[in-house]
């Protein structure tokens, strides 16, 4: 571990990839400590008991992000769309970066996504936007912007149970993403190479399976889903993205980069579940 970086904030870490990174800096040997709404819910007390101190506060409110900022030697911080709206997932960008220049904040990695200034997905641009907003600043930086993650699809585990893995992605494209255990290993290296990363864009995958492929990891077979379908209209924006241009990450580029990391193939990782 790097003398200069030891503890790390994270933002959203009751979430399921601020959790990641919790655990992965955890893992790395980082103190960590983490900003939830509610201290006792379960999964804030899951994170307690991992090693994790817990700070209460409110992503829309930075007055209560200043403690836990001062006493922490890098921020990770991940804004999100899906509870209310890209505009509050800007609104709360305006708040981590506002908080983040009140306490002279060391380092703040902001969690974005791949692609994120080249698709029309409505939470790609807030994210976009906060980037923006944040490279605007004095603020030491880094953006670290995953891809799609594996565990993405275990929202579809009855199905694949039942041998389908439906997907509005054409069966043969392939599709960047990452585990997201990986990801939190990735930020344990980055904040172990501070210069190497200030200023900088880490786009994130370590495998690129078609949906073709994903389905037979898992013993099932591909099913196409119309994207017309989808009537979320992020998401329908989303896979119609993916199943066109797609994200521009290169798997190999990355694992290579970054070889400290345990990279896990997805259909070694479709074989860890029991379904």
């Amino acid at each position: 571990m790097s003398d200069d970086t030891e503890s790390v904030l994270v933002l959203g870490a009751t979430g399921t990839q601020g959790g990641a990174v919790a655990r992965g800096l955890l893992a790395a040997g980082f103190l960590v400590s983490a900003l939830v709404r509610d201290p006792s819910s379960q999964r804030a007390q899951a994170l307690a008991a991992e090693g994790a101190a817990l700070h209460q506060g409110d992503m829309l409110d930075a007055r209560s992000l200043s403690e836990p900022f001062s006493e922490a030697d890098a921020v990770y911080a991940i804004t999100t769309p899906f509870e209310s709206g890209t505009g509050e997932e800007e609104r709360q960008g305006e708040a981590i970066i506002s908080a983040a220049q009140d306490t002279g904040l060391e380092w703040l990695l902001l969690a974005s996504v791949a692609s994120a200034g080249d698709a029309s997905v409505p939470h790609f641009t807030s994210k976009w936007h906060v980037e923006r907003q944040l490279a605007a600043t004095d603020i030491p930086w880094t953006v670290i912007a995953p891809s799609y993650f594996y565990e993405n699809v275990l929202g579809s585990t009855g199905l694949i149970r039942e041998g389908v893995l439906p997907m509005a992605v054409p069966a043969d494209k392939p599709l960047a993403q990452v585990a997201l255990a990986n990801l939190g290993q990735l930020v344990a290296q980055v904040l172990v190479q501070r210069d190497e990363h200030l200023g900088m864009r880490v786009e994130v995958a370590g495998d690129a399976p078609t949906p073709a492929q994903m389905a037979s990891a898992f013993g099932a077979r591909y099913e196409g889903v119309p994207i017309e379908t989808i009537s979320n209209p992020d998401m329908h924006a989303m896979y119609e993205f993916l199943s066109d241009a797609g994200y521009a990450v290169d798997p190999a580029a990355v694992r290579a980069r970054y070889p400290a990391v345990p990279w896990i193939d997805y259909d070694v990782w479709a074989r860890t579940f029991t379904l």
